[in-house]
């Protein structure tokens, strides 16, 4: 299939065209703003796009879709993103207490987000999502922040902290500044930049988890990190990609390996842009789900679907009671056609 550089895809296009035909053969170049066949992406109403959406859907369906297991850049980033817990580097106060320092720098990256598409975007230290940075409830933490980008940028923390340390100034262009605070309460807190215009700085790529656990230590169990995101690719404030970690049907590609009783504990969180909600389901099995996560004591929802606005986060846990392969997707069909689709594959 030759690529036309100046056609504009958009989500209308991408289900129209078939998202296996177009995510598997882009090729390697981000699109650029155009004109979709030459008609303005903005003439399509959403009635056709809806047609579009139930055709696809059908057609998804019937056919099937196989990424493959091609290793790209992207893949393998979404696939390290699962484990990759950022424990900073250690020290103890005068006191005592337990001192995490982590390096979080800002800059323009262009990031693979299925294979042969690239987005350019704002990152913290490369990827999309950022680093998931992790401590202990009480312990003081102090992110040294660089910002290497082309715009101002700020990392804002959820959570409790000195309103001096919330993240609403904004660091320029070669600038550095030093959050610290100590890390409270425990749960799963997400952070993002907090400059404005706020859709723009988060849509890009600036976020990622920050797990504070408790003093306590929850259950042993497979621990894994999912960030909910999305991807505007011609600017129009609607997505045309869906992922999990930053690369659609990451784990389609690669399911997620588990052991058969094996407790799994997921930190999932929704940072998608220009969609109300995400949600997370999994098949042929339930899990429980501990909304925010800040209380491993307090009775879980009992489910197989959850939804979380933006910035929403909580903590799955599951248990498989037999060997298959269970998929997990988001319950909007749209979001899992685009690319937020996966399996866990229990031995």
């Amino acid at each position: 299939m030759a690529l036309d550089p100046n056609r504009h895809f958009t989500r209308r296009s991408i289900l129209k065209a078939g998202a296996v035909g177009v995510l598997g053969v882009l090729g390697s170049s981000f699109l650029n703003p155009g004109a979709l066949y030459g008609k303005p992406a903005q003439a399509n109403g959403k009635e056709e796009m809806h047609h579009s959406l139930k055709n696809q859907m059908k057609q998804g369906m019937a056919h099937g879709y196989d990424p493959g297991t091609d290793s790209t850049p992207g893949l393998e980033a979404a696939v390290k993103a699962l484990t990759a817990f950022d424990y900073g580097v250690v020290s103890k106060s005068p006191d005592g207490r337990t001192i995490r320092d982590y390096e979080i720098q800002a800059y323009d990256a262009e990031v693979e987000i299925a294979k042969g598409i690239k987005f350019p975007g704002w990152t913290f230290n490369g990827t999309i999502p950022g680093p998931t940075m992790r401590c202990t409830e009480g312990d003081i933490v102090r992110i040294i922040f660089g910002n290497g980008s082309a715009h101002p940028h700020s990392i804002h923390m959820h959570g409790i902290h000195p309103t001096n340390m919330d993240g609403l100034e904004p660091v320029p262009t070669g600038k550095e500044f030093i959050y610290e605070f100590e890390a409270k309460p425990a749960g799963l807190q997400p952070y993002h930049c907090h400059v404005p215009p706020l859709a723009r700085h988060i849509h890009k790529g600036l976020y990622g988890h920050f797990i504070i656990d408790p003093k306590k230590p929850r259950k042993p169990a497979k621990e894994l990190s999912m960030i909910m995101n999305g991807f505007d690719l011609d600017l129009d404030g609607e997505n045309e990609v869906y992922t999990v970690n930053g690369y659609a049907f990451a784990y389609q590609s690669r399911p997620i390996q588990v052991k058969t009783g094996e407790l799994v504990r997921i930190y999932l969180s929704n940072l998608t842009e220009f969609d109300p909600v995400n949600s997370f389901h999994l098949h042929a099995n339930y899990f429980h789900y501990y909304a925010t996560g800040a209380d491993p004591d307090a009775r879980p929802q009992f489910t197989d679907t959850i939804m979380q606005c933006q910035g929403e986060r909580g903590i799955i846990e599951i248990t498989f009671p037999a060997p298959g392969k269970y998929m997990f997707h988001a319950h909007q069909s749209e979001f899992t056609e685009l690319g937020w689709m996966g399996f866990f594959e229990v031995g």
